[in-house]
Formats: structure tokens, C-alpha cells, sequence
């Protein structure tokens, strides 16, 4: 990190060749992802809320009971919470996430008409919707180039050496420095993707990462 009148400003290692990892990233995981089932903007919102301390496959497992008993913003709106509970119990924090859906929902559907925003400033000012959703969203549903960083894009950034930052706004601001554009919404899923199988929180398995030739922790 280097400063400039002041200025954090920050920087690639000039040794970590960013156009190899990328390329080999596309070829392990590809560019582009399966999404959640959805058939409307908010439903979309709502399937990434509920993803947050859940796996996708317990996700994927409640979304179709929940549109069809769900099947308008109206009707959730309408809901009582414990209807919402049942429908999404076996996902985590489903109380909280409860709450927030119908909450959101209904914000949605009288301030903004029934459809979800697309300025990234609007969308996170919903209840229950953070920067890293509201981010994530804005890429899925409109193909707005974001990077949302989690635990997983976090941790390997900073072992690449894409990033040193402390927190994950930094950590976003980095990445967005580092990497070009076209490939902001799909890091978001390689690297997910590359923690679950290699780089893991646990151990960074390096002997059997296709990209460790390239990778600051290993220079």
C-alpha cells in the first residue's frame, strides 16, 4: 500500500500475474453461474437474502414451496410472519430473515412501485439487505458490474495478493482497482467456488491449486 498527499492508494504485486489467474479461474469454474430459481426481481432479492449463514442447496430447497404459497409481493406483504417461518425454517436465521422479507417487500411495493431498484444506494437501504446483497443482486438481476466480497473472496484476495485491506470495503475497493471490470461479477462465484474446494479457511491446499504458480502467497 502506497500513500499519495495523504491517500491510501493501492496496489497489484507486480508479480502476480492477474490475466493467468483470471483465464485459469474461467476454466475451472467458468464465467458465468447457475442462479436461483425466481420469476420476479424481488423474488430474486429475497432467494439472496436468504442465502446469507445457508448453503445455496438449502436455499434451492425452499424457494419453489415458498413462490408458490409467495407468488406476489402482495401476498407477502399480507402474510403473517410465522406463515413466512414455516416456509423457510430449515434455512438459517429464518426468524430474522422472516422479519426482513416481509419488511422488505413491503417497502418495495410502496416506495418503489413493486419493482427493486437498480442503484445500489437505494437497494441497501431495504430492511435485511447489506452492500455484499445489494451488490450481489444489482450483478445477478441487471448485470451490474459489482464485487461482493464474503468470507471466501476475502481471504483469498488477500492470499493471491490482490489485496491487503483489513475489512471487506476495503478489500471491495481493492479488487475493483486490481481487476478489470468484465470480471468483477464473476469473481464473486470463482472465488467462492475455489475457497469451498482449495483455498479453504482451514488450510490453503496449495500443492493442488491450478493457480499457485501465479499466487502471492507463494512467491
Amino acid at each position: 500500500m502506497n500513500s499519495v498527499d495523504g491517500k491510501e492508494i493501492f496496489n497489484v504485486q507486480p508479480s502476480i500475474d492477474t490475466p493467468a489467474i483470471l483465464a485459469m479461474l474461467d476454466e475451472m469454474y467458468g464465467t458465468s453461474k447457475e442462479g436461483f430459481f425466481f420469476s420476479a426481481d424481488w423474488q430474486l432479492l429475497v432467494a439472496i437474502m436468504l442465502s446469507a449463514q445457508s448453503t445455496d442447496k438449502q436455499v434451492d430447497e425452499v424457494l419453489p414451496g415458498l413462490w408458490k404459497r409467495f407468488p406476489t409481493l402482495q401476498s407477502v406483504v399480507d402474510a403473517d410472519i410465522s406463515e413466512i417461518e414455516e416456509q423457510i425454517k430449515s434455512v438459517g436465521l429464518y426468524k430474522n430473515k422472516a422479519v426482513n422479507i416481509k419488511k422488505c417487500c413491503s417497502q418495495i411495493l410502496t416506495e418503489y412501485g413493486g419493482k427493486v431498484p437498480t442503484e445500489l444506494e437505494q437497494v441497501i437501504k431495504l430492511p435485511g439487505v447489506g452492500r455484499k446483497t445489494g451488490t450481489l443482486f444489482l450483478a445477478d438481476a441487471y448485470g451490474i458490474p459489482g464485487v461482493t466480497v464474503d468470507t471466501h473472496v476475502f481471504r483469498i484476495s488477500r492470499r493471491i495478493g490482490w489485496a491487503e485491506g483489513n475489512t471487506p470495503a476495503k478489500v471491495e475497493q481493492e479488487l475493483m482497482k486490481a481487476l478489470p471490470r468484465e470480471h468483477w461479477n464473476r469473481i464473486n462465484f470463482q472465488l467462492i467456488y475455489h475457497g469451498r474446494k482449495v483455498c479453504t479457511a482451514r488450510k490453503a491446499r496449495c500443492e493442488e491449486c491450478p493457480i499457485q504458480q501465479w499466487c502471492g502467497k507463494r512467491l
